[in-house]
């Protein structure tokens, strides 16, 4: 999975990457170079007194020296830029690929774990990609170079390598092998303490309100805690990997100064060359060491590679099809044809049978009992969710056929929860279309009946606003939001629940602005206020995900018993009548 995902984005480099090669390929001939130039220099220079051969001898292990690190900064160089670009492109394929997803895919994924698979597990490739190419590219080279030159130096000597590498790869082996189901679980949990951190600064004020700071500090220390023992156990393996290969680095050259040893007062071996060999030995288990440590973190990677598999390859089920829909017959025409809903795994739909037209110039109010399935059947419309029985259309074109950003255009949808982001005033009621005028802006809160919270503002149009409008209060997010959806203009407008932070009066006013500027458009509105909706064009009444009554206000009161305890649980008989 790990080599897969890499490889698909590696041919974006391919010039660099040959530049690696080249570069660690030159860093690791001098490197093995310099051994056999240093045991010349003791058999020929130093015993031999020769101080000219040591002079000239040294003057190349300088030049090969300085070879050496250019070719590994060069190397240092491409590589670091090779990884940053491939953890770039993943954290941009990963965003992308989020934000063609629909309210299912986030739901079963879960936003924590998205945001940790962006982020940490982008990070663990990345990671793995500056390992391998810094240093594993020259390891294969030095390694076998290595094994070449030290048979050139002593045969006999070489035959120790049978021995000392095999014992060294079983010892790193045995602690990758216990290493890698830690990883998986240390990913897992890394979401879940996530998950919590969201929970408690998202939801700070419920926490306060309900003075459960130390419980919700318990939960935290709980999760944190399921980390630390995770981590702990992953920093025990890797702490005994050093020692580990210490101890047989320490062994190896015990054992071949005691062999060569002998060797050399026999006369079968002169003392450069044992040196040398030794040399090539270190190198030789230090390459072996180096490529045991891209395997000590290709584990963890591989577990992130899947992870990051894993949201790629996810089809959104709102994706368009590839002869997508951009002109629509009857612009502004909304209808439902025997929709169904579930959400995965329920046990029962949310939404079934539903057949409802709505047509510009009409207002459409839907309601109904908490749960009844009002929200998500606005979410059809946006493909925010898509039915799961039955057919959304919208200009009379079902909305799995239409391109997403004329559907965009066509439909301004207000949601429940309002969401603005960090930036402006004016970047927030852009967001739907960017070319607009600060007249048009202006316009649009004068509608939302914003203007005034607006203009008193010390920068109007330019205040600055907080991530999710935590500067503003429940009322003028909600404006903000109207006001947003107003500015393109769309054929069809949604309105879910939209105006329940607001008082009365500005209720009132918003809905009479509204009915001015709407008057040719399609307007859906959800709403739990009786007042808010007892003047639509047409009452949908929605209980248990089907439609049980559809009317004027005075004729639902006669006609349907769920509309009229709804009324009668908000007004008195006089003043509902």
């Amino acid at each position: 999975m790990l080599i897969r995902l890499v490889r698909r984005y590696a041919h974006r480099y391919r010039k660099p990457l040959y530049m690696v090669v080249l570069l660690q390929s030159v860093q690791a001939l001098a490197t093995l170079y310099l051994p056999t130039l240093n045991g010349q220099i003791i058999d020929n220079g130093v015993l031999r007194g020769d101080t000219s051969y040591i002079l000239r001898s040294g003057g190349i292990m300088i030049a090969a020296s300085l070879v050496q690190v250019a070719a590994s900064l060069g190397a240092l160089y491409f590589g670091t830029r090779i990884a940053l670009g491939l953890g770039r492109d993943l954290r941009e394929a990963v965003f992308t690929q989020v934000h063609r997803f629909s309210a299912e895919e986030m739901g079963r994924l879960g936003t924590p774990s998205l945001i940790t698979r962006t982020t940490n597990d982008v990070l663990q490739v990345q990671s793995l990609a500056v390992m391998t190419l810094i240093t594993v590219v020259a390891a294969p080279l030095t390694a076998v170079g290595g094994v070449l030159l030290a048979l050139n130096q002593d045969v006999g000597l070489s035959a120790l390598l049978l021995v000392i590498v095999p014992v060294l790869g079983v010892t790193i082996g045995a602690i990758i092998v216990r290493l890698r189901p830690l990883f998986r679980v240390m990913q897992d949990r890394v979401d879940g303490l996530n998950r919590i951190i969201r929970e408690q600064i998202g939801g700070v004020r419920v926490v306060r309100a309900f003075v459960r700071e130390d419980d919700e500090r318990d939960r935290f220390a709980a999760a944190n805690a399921r980390v630390r023992d995770v981590s702990l156990g992953v920093g025990y393996l890797t702490a005994l990997m050093f020692p580990a290969v210490m101890l047989v680095f320490n062994l190896s050259s015990v054992t071949v100064l005691w062999f060569g040893g002998h060797r050399v007062d026999g006369g079968d071996l002169r003392i450069g060359a044992l040196t040398a060999f030794l040399s090539y030995l270190m190198q030789i288990l230090m390459s072996v060491m180096t490529a045991t440590f891209m395997f000590m973190m290709a584990p963890r990677a591989e577990v992130s590679a899947e992870r990051i598999e894993e949201v790629l390859g996810t089809e959104p089920s709102g994706r368009p099809p590839a002869d997508a829909v951009t002109a629509l017959p009857e612009p502004g025409v909304l209808e439902f044809r025997d929709v169904g809903f579930s959400y995965p795994g329920a046990a029962q739909p949310v939404l079934h049978g539903i057949d409802l037209v709505a047509r510009p110039g009409e207002v459409t109010a839907v309601i109904g009992s908490t749960g009844s399935g009002k929200s998500t059947l606005l979410a059809l419309v946006p493909r925010l969710l898509d039915a799961s029985a039955g057919t959304v259309l919208v200009g009379g074109v079902d909305v799995r056929k239409i391109d997403p950003a004329l559907l965009a255009r066509e439909v301004g949808y207000v949601p429940q929860r309002p969401f603005l982001f960090s930036g402006t005033v004016a970047s927030n009621l852009r967001y739907g279309r960017p070319d607009a005028s600060d007249d048009e802006l202006w316009h649009a809160l004068r509608v939302a009946q914003a203007e005034d919270f607006v203009a008193a503002l010390p920068d109007g149009l330019e205040a600055r606003i907080e991530q999710n409008g935590g500067n503003l209060s429940g009322g003028q997010r909600q404006r903000l939001a109207i006001a947003r959806a107003l500015v393109p203009r769309p054929k069809i407008y949604l309105f879910d629940d939209s105006f329940s932070a607001l008082d009365y009066a500005t209720d009132a006013a918003l809905r009479a602005a509204l009915a001015d500027e709407t008057a040719e458009a399609t307007v859906v509105i959800v709403a739990q206020r009786v007042n808010t909706v007892r003047d639509a064009d047409r009452i949908v009444v929605l209980d248990h995900g089907e439609i049980t009554g559809t009317g004027t206000h005075r004729r639902l009161m006669a006609d349907s018993p769920t509309y009229r305890e709804i009324v009668l649980s908000q007004l008195t008989e006089q003043e509902a009548a």
